[in-house]
Parts: structure tokens; sequence; C-alpha cells
């Protein structure tokens, strides 16, 4: 940066001028108060934008928990509201003893991160709080995404555990390597690409998505179907969830929040390509809530159109959940690609998204959220489309300091983005089998996953957590005057 000196100032003043050093110090002082004072600006500009982006963000707990809650049952309502509770407040108390530093402790080896526990040093030259809280919110959002998988039958002190290991090592330790600028497989890593390249997971497709997806996956399976869910000749029987309603609040909740989950991904907006030009990175932010918007749009009427011809209904939950598998797959190249790729994301999510269902249904797996097909599924997809369709002007824009960094295979950039993608796709696979397959399987054995048939059939809200989310009349009535004597059920086995 230019700097402003009083000696070379003075020599524009003459020979004859006087006092002329004090003059040009003077002037030089009042330059770089000038000065410093834009750089607080920029940095309150920036760090205002982040906040506001994290409270957008933390805002989808409230999605999932809507989302949630209208997809099961009404008698385990106020079971997966909890859960929903609890994996912000858990993942809140891990992520910052633990989490944030396995993810962004630097400077650190390529996988795991080593400084930063419980925020000491913070901030510093690296990060402010309000990163701090962005990335927290990212946290949880992965961990909501499995409890959907697992709802209706699982125990409460499971929840708490995994909840507590996702956002405390597992899901740190895949953002350390693709997103810190010491992971091994980090875009942002200038000194060792992988591929010259690295891996373009911008908001987390894989990140985020996948982690969360495939984790879910394993607790569902490992637990088995929900009782009723498949009929004695294998075939699917529907446990429709109780509230249409709360899974349109829960979607377009979702929705709002993803503004700030894609475009937020930036963390700064007052960053000029070209100074004093009307195209900088707030232009970038803009394209990418467009890109975002038009891949949720592309797959919710492709997913309306596509059910109506496989089964005959207009189903708005299966809409709603075909937006949402739209928005997971233009998540990792939402910064990078033109808007008419969105496009197309989102018509192959929702076919994605189909076929996973249709796949899960075959090997008679259950999820009353369609988490691991939506989140892992449509996760993946978008992994492989940015690798696809990503643009150069855009790449180099994203990530700036290497020029001829490959970029799309179908936009000219070659293969070398798409093999990376590729080893992304394999490494989450492998690390989340590797850390929460073991975890559910060792909570199974403990007898500390799975609540009992009886506690299952009369639902938890009843037998775990003291009575209905609804009251159907009021407490002074007497059952005997609706004809029906409800009975508790206590729980029975572990708890």
């Amino acid at each position: 940066m230019e700097t402003c000196s009083p000696d070379q100032l003075a020599q524009f003043f003459g020979a004859n001028a006087t006092n002329a050093t004090a003059a040009a110090s003077y002037i030089c002082g009042r330059f770089s108060a000038v000065s410093a004072s834009l750089s607080d600006a920029s940095y309150a500009v920036d760090s205002t934008y982040l906040l506001f982006s994290a409270y957008l963000v933390f805002s989808m707990q409230l999605g999932f928990a809507m989302l949630c809650a209208g997809s099961v049952r009404a008698k385990n309502t106020m079971n997966i509201m909890l859960t929903n509770v609890l994996d912000a407040a858990a993942g809140g108390l891990f992520y910052y003893l633990f989490g944030f530093a396995f993810a962004f402790g630097s400077p650190s080896n390529g996988f795991i991160g080593r400084h930063f526990f419980g925020l000491k040093s913070v901030p510093s030259p690296l990060f402010d709080y309000s990163y701090f809280l962005y990335q927290w919110a990212f946290a949880i959002a992965a961990a909501g995404i499995t409890s959907g998988s697992i709802a209706e039958r699982t125990q409460f002190v499971a929840y708490l555990i995994y909840s507590s290991f996702l956002t405390g090592f597992v899901y740190p330790v895949v953002s350390h390597w693709f997103w810190s600028s010491d992971g091994w497989a980090s875009a942002a890593n200038t000194d060792n690409l992988l591929f010259g390249s690295g891996v373009i997971d911008f908001a987390g497709s894989g990140v985020v998505h996948m982690v969360g997806g495939i984790a879910g996956l394993y607790g569902a399976l490992i637990e088995g179907p929900r009782i009723g869910r498949f009929d004695h000749g294998g075939r699917a029987v529907a446990l429709r969830g109780h509230s249409a309603s709360l899974v349109v609040l829960g979607t377009f909740l979702l929705w709002f929040g993803w503004y700030g989950f894609n475009p937020g991904s930036f963390v700064k907006i007052l960053a000029p390509y070209n100074t004093g030009s009307y195209y900088g990175q707030w232009s970038a932010v803009g394209r990418t809530a467009v890109t975002t918007t038009l891949a949720g749009c592309t797959a919710a009427l492709t997913t309306l159109f596509g059910k109506r011809i496989l089964s005959g209904h207009w189903n708005v939950t299966d809409v709603c959940n075909g937006l949402l598998g739209g928005f997971a797959a233009i998540t990792a190249g939402c910064s990078v690609v033109e808007p008419w790729a969105a496009v197309i994301c989102g018509f192959v999510a929702a076919w994605v998204l189909i076929g996973c269902n249709k796949l899960a249904e075959k090997v008679k797996y259950d999820d009353p959220l369609e988490a691991a097909q939506l989140h892992g599924g449509c996760g993946a997809w978008g992994i492989i489309f940015t690798a696809l369709f990503a643009t150069k002007k855009y790449v180099e824009e994203v990530y700036p300091g290497k020029p001829g960094r490959p970029h799309g295979l179908f936009m000219g950039g070659g293969g070398r983005l798409l093999a990376a993608h590729l080893i992304q796709i394999l490494v989450i696979i492998g690390w989340v089998s590797a850390t929460m397959g073991p975890l559910f399987y060792g909570l199974h054995k403990l007898k500390l996953l799975r609540i009992s048939a009886e506690d299952e059939m009369a639902g938890m809200d009843l037998t775990r957590h003291g009575g209905f989310a609804y009251v159907y009349h009021d407490e002074d009535d007497e059952p005997h005057k609706h004809g029906v004597q409800m009975r508790k059920i206590e729980p029975s086995g572990s708890s």
C-alpha cells in the first residue's frame, strides 16, 4: 500500500516554503487518519455482513425443526423438536471447545487444526468472533440433517452423543480438509493444490450436506426401519407426517436461511475486483443468491411434474423435498457457475432425489425426512456438477492468486477439477463411515440407540417426554367425558 512520506512531500513545497516539513507532516497525518478510518469501515462492513449471514444460517435451525415436526407423526412431535434444540445447544458447546480449533486452527497440518481451542487467542489477525459464529451455524446444520434420518425411534441419549461427536470432531475435520487454508484438498491452500485446483465446495454440498446425510444413513441402517414402515411382504407402507403446513413453513424458513448459507460463504462483501468498478464481490454475492434460487425453483417444479407422472398426485411434501434437494446440490458451485447452469443443477437434483427414494424403498431403508437421500445424494451430485460447469472467470475471481486454475470440464477446463471432486466424495464417505458408523454400532450394542417397541408404538412424546405436543382437550376435562381413557405407558428398557 502507498504511504505518505513527509520528507518526499516537503520537496514539492519548494525551497522558499516556510516550515515545509511540518506542513508535509500535517498533511500526511490527515491522509493516514482518513486511510485508517476507511480500513475500520471496511472491517465493520464485512463483519456486519458475516454476522447477518450467521443469523440467517442459524434461522435454518427453526426451519429444520418445523420440517422435522411436520414430517413425523403427531405422537413424536415433541421429541423431534427437542432434539433440534439440543443439536444447537450441544453443538455450540462442543464446537466452541474443540470443533472450531480442529477446523480452522492455523498454522496446522493438512489433516486437522490445532489452535484456538475454546477460542483462545481470538480475535486474531486470522479470525474474529463473527467467523466462529458463522461456522458454528454450519456445524449444527450438519447435525440437524442427521437427526431427521433417525427420527421416531431413537433414544434421547443417542442424540446427545452423536450430535456432540459430529459437531466436535467429525464435521470439523472434513471442513478443515476443504475450507481451511492449510487443508490438504482446500482450494484456498496456495502451497500445494490438489491436482492444481483443490476442491471447490464453496458452501458445503460435501462438507455439510454429505457429512450429515451419510451420518444419518448409518444411523438409520443400524437402527432399522420404523415399525410398520414395511409390511410382511416387504412392500413399503407410507407413514406420512402429520402436518403438511409445518413442512411448508419449514421449507420456506430453510429457503430464507440459504441466502446466508450460500452468499454468506464469501465471508466479506467489500472486496472490489477492479477498484472503482461497479462490478466486484458484491456482484458475486448477488449472482450466488440468484443461482441458489434458480436451482431450488427448478428442482421443485421438476419434482412436481415428475412425481405427478410417477404417482398420479400433486404432493406438496415431495415438492418441498425436491426444492431442498436443489438447494443442497447448488451449494457447492453456487459462486462459480452461470445462472443457466443452476437450472441444469436443479433439474438433475430432482431426479437424483426421486431415484434415491426409489432405491431406498427397494432395499427397505427408512428415513422419515429423506435426509440421507436428499443431502447425501443431491450433495454428491452438486460436487460433480461443480466440476463440470464451473466457469473460468468466476473461479479466478472467487479463488484469486493462481491464474489458469482448472475449472469445469464442460466449460473447457479439463478433467483435473473433476478428479479432485471425485476424491472429495470418496474421502467424505470413507471418513464418515469410519467414524459415525462405529459410533452408531456401539450405541446399538450398548442398547442406547433404539427405543423399545412398546414405546415406539405409543409414541415418544407420551413415554419419554411426559405428554403430547398438542392438547386435544382442556386439562380440567375429565377423560370419561370424551369416551376414551388415556393410559400412560411408562418407559421400558434402558433410557
